[in-house]
């Protein structure tokens, strides 16, 4: 069972860059869960916060990824807040997610967006689409030879 989240403000209170950015992201429960733990904690509205739970400054996010990148394994020395963007993009991906749900869920207006920013991360198609021709032309030729013998 999921949930939404509904977007309100960018950082600073800023306005969000588009009015498509205010529609509701589906979340699973889990996140749900720890984003109401998370504003309960704080007493507000704002999920990314400066520590006190005032909403945080583009800064202060950026100091915390960087101090992030020598606590958590395997992230990379360049690794930057925005990477969570790419991160989410190449999960729903490998999770077998189509073009139009990544491009929904990153707020692209096209998938030719998607398919320009991510279209390498999805698995080569070529030996489906033969396993898929050859299924057909197998079942036709079976239905004419059954044909055949029967006729």
């Amino acid at each position: 069972m999921g949930s939404t989240a509904r977007p309100e403000t960018g950082c600073r209170a800023a306005g969000l860059k588009t009015e498509k950015s205010r529609t509701a992201v589906p979340i699973p429960s889990e996140l749900a869960l720890e984003l109401s733990a998370a504003l309960a904690r704080w007493g507000g509205e704002t999920v990314v916060t400066d520590g006190v739970g005032r909403p945080a400054s583009p800064w202060s996010v950026e100091r915390a990824t960087r101090s992030a990148r020598t606590k958590v394994p395997g992230l990379p020395q360049g690794f930057r807040f925005h990477d969570l963007r790419h991160y989410l993009a190449s999960l729903l991906i490998a999770s077998g997610s189509d073009v139009k749900v990544v491009q929904a869920r990153l707020r692209h207006a096209s998938a030719k967006t998607t398919l320009d920013t991510y279209g390498h991360l999805w698995p080569d198609a070529d030996e489906s689409a033969r396993a898929a021709v050859g299924a057909v032309l197998t079942a036709r030729a079976d239905h004419l030879r059954t044909r055949e013998v029967v006729g």
